[in-house]
């Protein structure tokens, strides 16, 4: 429906922007082509927008409406069809779908989360058709393609690490609402949130995905950190240099602290081994970092 008809100037308000789609369709695919059989569990949510679903908002019109149980069986047919390889090239043939389908659909949005699961260690090697979840950690992709351009964008949630040593804060401004104190040797913790998008939708995701993950493991690790900041921007600009598929990368990573529980009143001294692990209230850090042009 265009806008300015006279079912719509009935109205006070006119449409701005709209969209509608599926979420939480839960998809697991067993892979048994190969010698050994593999498995993927992802949660997908679909999105479609376009100026034509005007008339459902305005009038009940349902007669350019894809039903959203319509699209959870599609997520369900492509994964049939895909091998689903990496959760980024399932994301681009869904999309692709949508919008090769339906000639009114002007823009489509996925987002994928996976479970990662490996098959589980036993004596002599790995148990061929047993599997387990294999980390804290959750993948995730988000497609977002129009009938001019793709854009694919990845991450990682939920990447818990701490360090108890190589930490510092010092030097912070130091006034009337000041009580944090100095420290040269502190335990670092957090739930780093990555994500990053691709130059194009040709990358390696999986090689990529891999790599940028192991690197902000090592970057922590080995980072003599004066800051959550410092460290949050050591841990990008190392991804950047290493992952030429990557464009662009944002880190958010909460300070979460352990502080010193103070052991005198009980007649025992505190050397540095015992803390009170407390999520709330926090720091929040968050940068984004792109290559230089």
């Amino acid at each position: 429906m265009s806008a300015g008809t006279a079912q719509e100037k009935a109205f006070v308000s006119t449409l701005v922007k709209n969209s509608y789609g599926k979420s939480l369709v839960r998809l697991t695919k067993i892979n048994r082509s190969g010698k050994v059989p593999t498995w993927k569990e992802i949660t997908v949510e679909t999105e479609l927008a376009g100026p034509d679903f005007g008339g459902c908002y305005y009038e009940g019109d349902n007669s350019k409406i894809v039903a959203t149980d319509s699209m959870k069986n599609t997520v369900y047919v492509i994964g049939a069809r895909n091998e689903l390889k990496s959760i980024e090239e399932y994301g681009l043939a869904l999309a692709k779908h949508f919008l090769d389908d339906y000639k009114h659909v002007d823009e489509v949005h996925i987002r994928i989360d996976e479970d990662v699961w490996s098959q589980i260690p036993i004596e002599g090697g790995l148990h061929p058709t047993s599997f387990v979840k294999a980390q804290s950690d959750m993948r995730y992709a988000h497609i977002h393609m129009t009938r001019k351009e793709t854009k694919v964008t990845s991450g990682i949630n939920n990447l818990i690490v701490a360090k108890i040593t190589n930490s510092e804060f010092a030097g912070h401004i130091k006034d009337a609402y000041t009580t944090l104190k100095d420290t040269h040797d502190r335990i670092f913790g957090t739930k780093v949130e990555a994500r990053w998008v691709w130059k194009n939708a040709n990358a390696d995701f999986n090689g990529g995905y891999e790599k940028a993950r192991q690197i902000m493991l090592e970057t922590f690790a080995k980072h003599h950190s004066l800051s959550a900041q410092q460290t949050l921007f050591a841990m990008g600009d190392a991804v950047l240099a290493k992952v030429n598929d990557i464009e662009e990368i944002s880190l958010t990573m909460p300070n979460l602290h352990r502080i010193p529980f103070n052991l005198e009143p009980l007649g025992m001294e505190n050397k540095n081994e015992i803390f009170v692990n407390t999520s709330e209230p926090h720091g929040t850090i968050k940068g984004t970092m792109a290559r230089k042009k």
